[in-house]
């Protein structure tokens, strides 16, 4: 029951303090929706939803009050402040009393609360005082770091911002001004009636544009769509993306998240585009309604949390064998049980490492602070730690080992001859487009001369069939200037030559052969031994009456060219990987681009490029296959978004820590099954959603930065429970040892907490600490079970010093009675503060302190203040408060011989330790 009790304490304990915008996980939901709460919730959402599903598109504009061209911005000002902003509740920070409350309800607080409270029954007020200002203590401190880092964290998020296309109309020029004040939009890029503003402004009523790699702001019903496919895996757990029209095909269906033409907050866009209309907004949305239920479920433990809570775990049963055995043999030992409680309440204390949830807080806010100054934002502070202990980095190609700028190097015919009409093709396939413009249109829009601009005035584009993952291409249906109606297709060359039945050859359309396309294949694939990336172009002239267009469409096609794009590495590239391959981290390229353009960009910087696995390798292989095969190889190409999650999943269940850095639609299923996600701010919605980290620069050096700083971040948290755990053990050690023969307590409740605080504040520095250069070199990662060998390696040393003490004191002092037990308290005292805070300089380093490693200045200064305040106690006028008592000038002459003798054998002991365990 007990242990239950704490658990509970525990993982509420450990609860996260989430950063990112949408914290909650896929799993919760999909419970959420086999429960009856989605029930209870759905009733009155899904009756509005069914509403609006059945409703005509004339009657959504009607029921909402709204326009085809979307709102006025006074309506939606209006709207705005009828409605407020679209925003979840939880996404709000806490008030300053709830956020000292979650300071303050960790299980080492309230167990010392407890301890207080026993105290204050017992009438020992000096004990109940000190406890409480070690709690009040440990809450303010939590309280001071944790303030001081969400509002830097907030500051940097707020950088990052999803946004939402939405058409306004009866714009004045002062509203346009007044609007890119508000929204921070730039009127330049956001030309016309379609504007991009942040999420959190929509209203009920808006009208909004999507397309491929947005995320869905709101709950919104579809009035236009084409070939939309929709992942909703965040709300039902569903793998595959489901289709959505714009018309109800089922009046009868009454599961809300089948409404074939709503779209939900939270889902996101897989392929295709559409216009919707807003109907709900923030906590209205049904996402936002199982939001609330699902802050109050307890969250997955990540990586990290189960490391903070196995060691403190290990530390708490400690606790409650050793205070129990403190107590029964100074019980019997002594007779006084009331007095025995009181130390062994103290005991207690001592054990309890309170000040770990401030020392992980401020390790981790400040590992924050330092990448915001690198320009990576920190969504989730506890993905810094899994930061250091990575030890795979899973990225993507394009932008993040080579340039974030594509070339169009070539537009040439099927014969190799550059070709004008070519390009004109490309061109208008890329600027009718309305999905996800990736690198690859860019360039072609960029490439055209003004010419080709002017010539595709006289196309009119009729219909698009959108990209997706795995036909590997996208059409444009458009009315030529002859009057045609023309499908013009561009994709990778294998998928494309499967769908083209004819090629053009000198302006002369003929039978695409099986030699030709050999000989083709042949042709494009010396351009990607180049380190050319080639895009194939076909179209084909259609009936005139037909009016609407599906993937069905793209057969019997004609090829007439290519298009060869440059993706030049980025220089830094080659550097970036060698550092992090000597800080033990494998890179692995996982891309969707051929093996040969990936083979000549790794070769460039250094990667071993002679063996490769392909997706459709991956897709033949069996879980135990893929298993052993994601160690073998380094780089994987051709690979499909699954593709990418499989291979990451099968990392981690080899027990790696594992990294994926991704910009794309594509990466976002690995982003989220990847230890930490890393994305940029450039990325599309769905992959920003996704990842722990953003990068401001899409640079790996920073990604070095970050992993250092992770491993730094990790070091001192361990050095304090490797401290605390060690010294705590010896004292108790020494406490059972001198119960046993003393004819009185070794030392007073009173000395144990003043003891404790002094040794609590001296901790507060150590964040703050510098961290050995070899320490960086390796992942680090949680190990309770070496902690707790440490503890029991070390603490033990403690105690033959402590004993040295308590003959010092009986034989040479002669404190060796129950009248002279204060002499004897003040100079165990003494000795042991000095040791336990010493103890912080000789194992924050596995080199010999002071000498080959020196510690930070705060922590040398605030080690010296609370050694010098050690001393001060029971020599100077607050001694008979304390009931301690001056100690004889000669004892100041075996106490360096003491500290010297402790110092020796730890340093001692720490090389043989070395060499036997090593040294985390």
């Amino acid at each position: 029951m007990i242990r239950h009790l704490w658990q509970q304490l525990f993982s509420r304990f450990l609860k996260k303090y989430h950063l990112s915008q949408y914290f909650l996980r896929s799993a919760s939901f999909k419970e959420l929706h086999q429960s009856s709460y989605a029930q209870q919730v759905g009733q009155q959402l899904s009756a509005q939803l069914k509403k609006a599903a059945k409703h005509s598109q004339a009657d959504v504009y009607s029921a909402y009050t709204t326009h085809r061209d979307g709102l006025t911005e006074n309506e939606a000002a209006q709207r705005r402040e009828r409605y407020g902003l679209n925003e979840l509740n939880q996404e709000k920070p806490l008030s300053w009393w709830h956020h000292l409350w979650y300071c303050y309800k960790n299980p080492f607080n309230i167990l010392l609360t407890i301890l207080a409270i026993v105290a204050a029954m017992t009438d020992d007020m000096t004990g109940t005082i000190i406890i409480s200002v070690m709690v009040v203590l440990s809450t303010l401190l939590r309280f001071w770091q944790e303030s001081k880092s969400n509002k830097a964290a907030e500051a940097l998020k707020s950088m990052v911002s999803n946004s939402a296309s939405v058409y306004r109309r009866g714009l004045s020029y002062q509203q346009l001004n007044d609007m890119a004040q508000r929204y921070g939009i730039d009127l330049k890029e956001n030309p016309g009636t379609i504007f991009e503003i942040p999420t959190k402004y929509l209203v009920p009523g808006d009208v909004i544009r999507l397309s491929a790699g947005d995320m869905v702001p709101a709950d919104c019903r579809i009035v236009f769509a084409k070939d939309l496919f929709v992942s909703q895996a965040a709300m039902t757990g569903e793998s595959m993306p489901v289709e959505k029209f714009a018309d109800l095909l089922d009046p009868d269906q009454e599961n809300a998240m089948a409404l074939d033409n709503i779209v939900f907050m939270g889902t996101n866009i897989v392929s295709g585009s559409a216009s919707a209309v807003v109907l709900s907004t923030g906590n209205e949305s049904y996402f936002g309604a199982l939001a609330k239920r699902v802050s109050n479920n307890q969250p997955v433990s990540t990586s990290f949390q189960m490391g903070v809570n196995q060691v403190s775990w290990l530390l708490i049963r400690f606790m409650l064998v050793m205070a129990p055995i403190v107590l029964f043999i100074n019980g019997f030992t002594k007779g006084d049980w009331t007095e025995a409680l009181l130390f062994a309440l103290s005991v207690a204390v001592g054990l309890t490492p309170e000040m770990l949830p401030m020392i992980v807080t401020s390790t981790l806010a400040k590992g924050a602070v330092f990448l915001s100054r690198k320009k990576v934002i920190v969504k989730r502070l506890d993905a810094i730690q899994n930061f250091g202990a990575m030890d795979v980095l899973c990225t993507d190609k394009t932008g993040t080992l080579t340039q974030d700028k594509i070339f169009l190097s070539k537009h040439i015919d099927v014969m190799g001859n550059v070709s004008e009409p070519v390009l004109l093709l490309a061109y208008i396939n890329s600027y009718h487009q309305t999905g996800l413009k990736n690198l690859l249109d860019i360039a072609v829009l960029e490439h055209a001369d003004q010419n080709v601009k002017m010539e595709k005035l006289r196309y009119h584009k009729l219909d698009e069939i959108p990209f997706d993952f795995d036909r590997r291409r996208m059409s444009v249906v458009v009315r030529t200037p002859s009057k045609r109606v023309r499908i013009i297709t561009k994709g990778a060359v294998e998928e494309m030559l499967s769908t083209c039945r004819f090629v053009e050859i000198n302006h002369e359309v003929v039978e695409l052969t099986p030699e030709r396309i050999e000989q083709i294949k042949a042709n494009s694939q010396q351009y990607n031994h180049q380190g050319l990336r080639v895009i194939a172009l076909a179209y084909r002239d259609v009936e005139q009456e037909q009016t609407t267009f599906s993937v069905a469409d793209e057969q019997n096609l004609t090829l007439c060219g290519f298009l060869a794009f440059l993706d030049p590495p980025k220089e830094t590239a080659s550097q970036a990987i060698s550092a992090l391959h000597q800080h033990g981290v494998t890179v692995k390229v996982l891309t969707g681009d051929n093996e040969f353009v990936t083979q000549k960009v790794c070769a460039e910087i250094g990667l071993a490029a002679d063996q490769m696995l392909l997706g459709e390798q991956v897709e033949r292989m069996s879980e135990e296959q893929l298993k052993q095969a994601v160690e073998k190889y380094q780089i994987f190409a051709k690979l499909n978004p699954m593709h990418k999650e499989r291979i990451v999943m099968k990392l981690k269940e080899n027990g790696h820590v594992v990294g994926f850095l991704g910009d794309g639609i594509n990466d976002a299923a690995a982003l989220k099954s990847a230890d930490i996600g890393i994305s940029v701010d450039s990325a599309v919605d769905i992959a920003k959603e996704s990842a722990d980290l953003i990068l401001l620069e899409k640079s790996l050096l920073i990604l070095e930065q970050g992993v250092l700083e992770g491993r730094r971040t990790f070091a001192n948290m361990l050095k304090y429970i490797k401290m605390t755990a060690s010294s705590n053990f010896g004292n108790v050690f020494s406490v059972l040892i001198a119960s046993a023969f003393l004819p009185f307590l070794p030392m007073l409740p009173i000395h144990l907490l003043v003891q404790n605080l002094l040794y609590d504040v001296s901790q507060i520095a150590i964040p703050f600490d510098d961290v050995d250069e070899e320490a960086l070199q390796q992942p680090q990662r949680w190990q309770p079970q070496e902690i707790g060998r440490f503890m029991i390696f070390f603490g033990p040393i403690s105690s033959i010093f402590d004993i040295l003490t308590f003959a010092l004191m009986w034989y040479v002092f002669a404190a060796n009675t129950p009248e002279q037990q204060s002499l004897f308290q003040s100079g165990w005292f003494v000795v042991g503060l000095l040791t336990q805070t010493l103890i912080v300089h000789m194992i924050r380093t596995a080199k010999i302190p002071f000498i080959q490693s020196r510690a930070a200045l705060p922590l040398m200064v605030m080690t010296g203040i609370i050694m010098a305040v050690g001393i001060f106690l029971p020599m100077g006028p607050l001694a008979e408060y304390f009931k301690l008592q001056a100690l004889p000038l000669s004892y100041f002459l075996y106490l360096p011989l003491i500290l010297i003798g402790y110092m020796i054998l730890i340093q001692l002991m720490k090389s043989y330790y070395i060499k036997r365990y090593g040294w985390q």
